[in-house]
């Protein structure tokens, strides 16, 4: 069974042999309701790439202490994968990213398509992007990555034509296109972006104006996938021909 992950700010710096302190909410719950006790081993991660085992060596109700017995510098894994989500109704938008960042995502981009049944406009803005991000921390610690996944503020229709623009490949996934996935070429490194449309499905605007971009419009199969959906198995069905998953 591998080890629990907590996340820290910083791991900058951190050698074997030093005591660790972790505190707030993290502390809190891993002591209070995880109930974890000195001597324990755990794993510690920063979310850009370092990790540090050591063995707990103090408790309080509000932080612990850890010393580090050894330290893990992980490469970004590449190529990088970001997801332009379209905000699906209901909770399926935290279904989506929980499981995108369990399978690799590098970003997962909160987008307002023109067929979004779902809106985020002022405080529910605010508190539908947090739980977005707290969704993808928490299912991070859970895969035990060393990369946390980034989830940027609600993107507009121009915020993802700048990122095609800048992305190494992009694909739009829509249920009328000719050209299959599976048949596209992938980058070896550089971003790879893939672009995700609302339970109503994409304009013929949004994905002419993606397609004229840069972006390919592809088709995952015969079936029509849910927006929740739709983007994990593009995802996994690109790493899986990556060396990310060799």
């Amino acid at each position: 069974m591998t080890l629990p992950q907590h996340v820290v700010p910083s791991l900058a710096g951190v050698t074997r042999g030093v005591i660790v302190t972790v505190e707030g909410d993290e502390a809190h719950h891993a002591v209070v309701v995880r109930r974890l006790r000195v001597g324990e081993q755990v794993t510690l991660a920063d979310g850009i790439g370092v990790i540090v085992t050591g063995v707990v060596s103090a408790t309080s109700k509000r932080s612990f202490e850890v010393r580090v017995t050894a330290v893990d510098e992980v490469s970004e894994p590449a190529p990088s994968v970001t997801v332009v989500q379209a905000l699906p109704k209901g909770d399926r938008g935290e279904l989506a990213v929980e499981v995108l960042t369990e399978i690799g995502a590098a970003r997962i981009v909160p987008w307002a398509a023109t067929r979004s049944v779902a809106v985020w406009k002022g405080e529910r803005a605010a508190k539908s992007h947090a739980k977005w991000q707290s969704t993808a921390r928490e299912a991070a610690k859970q895969a035990r990555r060393a990369w946390h996944p980034v989830v940027p503020p609600l993107a507009t229709t121009a915020d993802v034509l700048d990122m095609i623009r800048g992305a190494e490949l992009a694909v739009v996934l829509h249920e009328d296109a000719s050209e299959p996935l599976g048949a596209i070429a992938l980058p070896d490194a550089g971003e790879i972006l893939v672009v995700v449309g609302p339970e109503g499905g994409l304009t013929d605007e949004e994905v002419a104006g993606f397609v004229a971009e840069g972006a390919v419009a592809v088709r995952l199969g015969p079936e029509v996938l849910r927006t929740s959906t739709a983007g994990v198995a593009a995802v996994a069905a690109l790493l899986s021909r990556t060396g990310r998953w060799g």
